[in-house]
């Protein structure tokens, strides 16, 4: 319904949304400068990219794997223990795809059908449309239950699948709209269709990256969109349901989820233009990713799961940063050698 609107009436835009999109241009501009410097640096960045995007993308959905195995899941051969694990590894193989392929692999049914095949696992219903209502619940305190938005019936599914193909043709054809605010509108009519039984915020997700990287933006291969959203999820989800009440009348404001994603966007390049403008700093790539791992660590931890989030990154490496660390109060240690047990101070 926002790709309709677009296409037979283009919309007035926002300051706000002017100001996210001159500054995501902006940053499009820089971004051949930033990816044609340090290359071992930037091949750290893809991989922890990977592993964010892969473990955050399915946390947002309650999907959650063993910390410990993150690295083995993500990047091994070995086996799965159990479905969520598999979805983990199934969402990697999805980002792989989009990746290697970026603006080459087309925007269609078929690539929707495969992504959302591999990003579950290629299990049960996966890569088909539902085959049943499936209206998006809002649970209660008390336990109680309520319709919070009606999706698309699962009978009208391929239809309005097939039009959100042809709408966003359309609008890209015509230049009704800018593009990356096409690519946002995309997003949010995917999203309240609702065209699979499971697994459509993960199918939306993707769809932001690939939709990302048919307009030359090329930073979700760096940063995580996933991990950013998961960031921000409390604002993630009250601007899809601003921007769906009204949505099956046209009536509909898409500006509070196009916004979010345009912040998104932006925020990502911030991100990204620090972690490589940091090329010459004395702390340098390898200790910028091995911080953030540190970072994100609730409770104890140890040597071993920083190590399994910074693949390419050393144990000596890491075993030296956390002592100096430590000597500036950051950090604390329980124990000695593999048995040690870290701890951040603002624990």
């Amino acid at each position: 319904m926002t790709l309709r609107q677009f296409a037979e009436q283009p919309p007035t835009i926002s300051a706000a949304t002017s100001w996210y999109l001159a500054d995501v241009t902006q940053a499009l501009g820089k971004q051949e400068l930033f990816t044609k410097q340090a290359p071992q640096k930037l091949k750290a960045l893809r991989e922890h990219a990977l592993i964010e995007s892969a473990v955050s993308s399915n946390r947002i959905e309650g999907v959650e794997v063993d910390q410990k195995r993150v690295g083995t899941i993500v990047f091994g051969k070995a086996a799965l223990r159990d479905r969520d694990e598999e979805e983990v590894r199934g969402y990697r193989n999805a980002l792989n795809l989009i990746h290697a392929r970026g603006a080459r692999l087309s925007i269609s049914e078929a690539t929707i059908l495969r992504l959302h095949s591999l990003s579950r696992g290629g299990i049960g219903d996966a890569g088909e449309y539902k085959q049943s209502d499936n209206d998006i619940m809002e649970v209660f305190p008390d336990g109680h239950r309520e319709v919070r938005f009606r999706t698309v019936r699962f009978a009208d599914t391929p239809t309005f699948m097939a039009e959100l193909v042809q709408r966003w043709e359309e609008v890209l054809r015509q230049r009704s709209v800018h593009p990356l605010i096409a690519l946002a509108a995309f997003n949010l009519d995917f999203f309240c269709i609702h065209p699979f039984r499971d697994g459509n915020g993960r199918a939306s997700r993707l769809l932001f990256l690939l939709l990302s990287y048919h307009q030359g933006l090329e930073v979700g291969r760096y940063i995580s969109l996933e991990r950013l959203i998961e960031q921000n999820k409390e604002r993630y989800y009250e601007t899809l349901k601003l921007s769906s009440e009204g949505w099956h009348q046209g009536k509909h404001n898409p500006w509070h989820y196009i916004n979010f994603l345009l912040y998104t966007l932006l925020d990502a390049y911030k991100v990204f233009e620090r972690r490589v403008g940091e090329t010459s700093s004395p702390r340098g790539a390898k200790t910028e990713l091995v911080l953030h791992a540190i970072g994100t660590q609730q409770g104890e931890f140890r040597l071993a799961d920083i190590e399994r989030l910074c693949p390419g990154v050393g144990r000596d490496w890491i075993r030296a940063l956390l002592a100096q660390i430590r000597k500036d109060g950051k950090v604390t240690c329980a124990g000695r050698g593999v048995a040690a047990r870290w701890r951040r101070i603002s624990e």
